[in-house]
């Protein structure tokens, strides 16, 4: 083929599209050539056809690295650098996300601890510990609620530095925000619920006498 073509990426996936047109061989010798197949079959029963047929244009051309598009793309060149930063981003996600639930689960402990002598007053009061319950865990549900917020917004600053290396994926995906701040607000609850649940437990006369 000789001639202008369409705009296509040739060298990676980052970059935008480019003008390209075919000029002969002679014009333009290079030692190494790429062919590719469009095929209407599995591209894997055309393989050894390929080569065979190319050995018998030409016995003394070398054919190397025969693959499938899938094979090629998932190679160095194709999405693999991108599966292990994926890869990489998901597990610092991880470590976050536990790292989030322990400092939740410590901070609502700890100002439900603080807040003892109140809480044996109010059971002693009458205080159900349904609503003492509710009290402990709406604490901790605002100030995640709160930094959940703050995440947000952050997270989507960071988008817009970090659209260019995204491939196939919007950098303000809504259903990505929704679901990670759910999914940090119920692991932020499954954090607070224990030391909540601790603190219905509390015996009024010992936490009468807390200091």
């Amino acid at each position: 083929m000789v001639g202008v073509v369409r705009d296509a990426k040739v060298q990676g996936l980052l970059g935008a599209p480019g003008n390209f047109f075919y000029v002969p061989q002679t014009q333009n010798y290079k030692s190494t050539h790429v062919l590719q197949l469009r095929t209407s079959v599995p591209p894997q029963t055309l393989i050894a056809p390929v080569e065979a047929l190319a050995r018998e244009l030409d016995p003394s051309l070398p054919v190397f690295d025969v693959m499938t598009m899938d094979q090629a793309m998932a190679g160095a060149n194709g999405y693999f650098l991108f599966k292990v930063g994926a890869a990489f981003a998901a597990t610092l996600g991880a470590l976050g996300l536990l790292l989030a639930v322990v400092g939740v689960y410590g901070v609502v402990s700890y100002a439900a601890s603080q807040r003892k002598h109140e809480i044996g007053i109010r059971i002693a009061l009458g205080a159900e510990p349904g609503g003492v319950l509710r009290l402990v865990v709406r604490q901790g549900v605002v100030l995640v609620g709160a930094g959940v917020g703050v995440g947000a917004v952050a997270a989507l600053a960071v988008s817009r530095l970090l659209g260019s290396l995204l491939v196939g994926v919007a950098p303000y995906d809504p259903v990505t925000f929704v679901c990670v701040s759910a999914l940090m607000l119920a692991a932020a609850l499954a954090a607070c619920y224990i030391p909540a649940r601790r603190a219905t437990k509390v015996d009024p006369m010992v936490a009468l006498r807390y200091e």
